[in-house]
């Protein structure tokens, strides 16, 4: 199973989120090779987040990755955590990497 299937399947049975995104954006950092899994970029959006300061809800997502992260695995993961009420509107696009690959 991918690293990415594997960060979904504990996203969705860590937070029951009202909706999920898991991105790998390895393709847009320096070194990468097709089939690479290291840059992730995650939006949570779930009622378990309800009470929690922003490092909170990071905090919880690293935990619910424990295991996936690493030399080898996941080199790095964008947390975007928000509650249903905060959802609307946000960007969540990632700046581009500048050791990205040059067309």
């Amino acid at each position: 199973m991918s690293l990415q299937q594997q960060l979904t399947e504990r996203l969705q049975s860590s937070f029951s989120p009202v909706h999920l995104e898991v991105v790998n954006e390895s393709s847009g950092h320096g070194g990468y090779f097709p089939g690479k899994e290291s840059h992730f970029k995650v939006v949570v959006v779930s009622d378990a987040f309800n009470g929690l300061r922003l490092v909170q809800r990071h905090q919880k997502v690293y935990a619910a990755a424990e295991g996936l992260l690493g030399a080898g695995l996941i080199h790095a993961l964008a947390i975007h955590a928000f509650l249903p009420s905060e959802w609307q509107g946000q960007d969540t696009s990632s700046p581009d990497c500048a050791h990205a690959p040059k067309a």
